[in-house]
């Protein structure tokens, strides 16, 4: 590869990224319905075209930041799950930090898990940063558990329902914590332990 060639590969990479990050930063200030191709062409200062040879759209544009997320939440939840003190309290620290991440970045949290995407979960196809995710879930259940991949799904699932009904204001938020407590003891039959931070 030439010189040339991969100098203007890494200026696209710089571009695609640029593109992906203003998009995040408009959607966490003003929602994601101002995120139009127009407002990015003009926050990026590219144009429409050069935009549209990046992403086919808006969709693409919201596949790419939640892929990015994904990323993000993979290495909060590994931290949570290390920095736990004993085994029996990685589910904890990692529940935690799941509902952390969703509260704090409402905007992504958002397109990770409830605009569309062509992400695809639990297939052959889906891609490594969504599989790190759900394998931090399935890491804090002891290898010889044959169901722990159900327990996970499980799990993610309650805390998803937590995270957009808290969020919506349909559950209060003052309830989390005995919620969560209550879900590790009751599906996982671990001790919560303390649910606050």
């Amino acid at each position: 590869m030439s010189a040339i060639h991969e100098r203007r590969e890494r200026e696209r990479a710089h571009r695609h990224q640029l593109i992906i990050t203003a998009a995040r930063e408009l959607a966490e200030a003003e929602g994601w319905e101002a995120v139009t191709t127009r407002r990015l062409a003009d926050r990026v200062e590219y144009s429409q075209p050069v935009l549209y040879s990046h992403f086919n759209g808006k969709d693409a544009i919201v596949t790419a930041v939640a892929l990015d997320g994904f990323g993000e939440l993979a290495a909060h939840l590994r931290r949570a799950r290390e920095a736990a003190a004993e085994p029996g309290q990685a589910l904890g620290a990692v529940c935690r930090a799941y509902l952390d991440f969703a509260t704090e970045r409402p905007a992504l949290y958002q397109a990770m898990f409830v605009l569309p995407t062509d992400l695809k979960f639990a297939s052959a196809e889906t891609p490594p940063p969504l599989r790190a995710c759900f394998d931090e879930f399935v890491s804090c259940f002891p290898p010889d558990n044959d169901r722990r991949e159900l327990f996970a799904e499980v799990i993610w699932s309650a805390l998803h329902g937590m995270a957009v009904l808290s969020d919506s204001g349909r559950i209060p938020s003052a309830g989390q914590a005995e919620r969560l407590d209550f879900l590790i003891t009751q599906i996982a039959g671990i001790p919560g332990g303390p649910t606050t931070p």
